[in-house]
């Protein structure tokens, strides 16, 4: 299970259920583009496993990210946390069925706040 929620909602402290407008489960797993794998690396000390991890355990929250969406593609931010305990923000993207993670990082203090109310209802 996922949550899926408008980043509109967020600044305004209402959280709404939207799962129909992402659908995860058609997921055929993961596209890696060799330069955001070395850039998240690099700049956050991010693991593609550590990425895909957050998509496996609960809870995860997805959000909106209307600033960085066009027309031609759809973006989101990820809030969750690795096996290991990593509280981890990304912003992906679906093409042709597989989850393209295009950064990744530590959470932000508001991050943290949103994730640790989810997990604690």
């Amino acid at each position: 299970m996922y949550h899926y929620i408008q980043s509109e909602a967020i600044k305004e402290n209402k959280y709404m259920d939207q799962r129909e407008n992402l659908d995860l489960s058609k997921a055929e797993g993961f596209d890696w583009d060799s330069g955001n794998v070395n850039k998240n690396r690099l700049k956050h000390d991010v693991d593609t496993s550590e990425c895909e991890e957050v998509f496996f355990n609960e809870p995860i929250i997805i959000l909106d990210d209307t600033k960085h969406s066009s027309e031609k593609e759809k973006r989101y931010r990820v809030i969750g946390i690795t096996t290991d305990g990593r509280r981890l923000a990304l912003a992906i993207t679906l093409r042709n069925n597989k989850i393209r993670v295009i950064m990744a990082r530590n959470q932000s203090k508001k991050e943290r706040e949103l994730f640790e109310a989810e997990q604690n209802k």
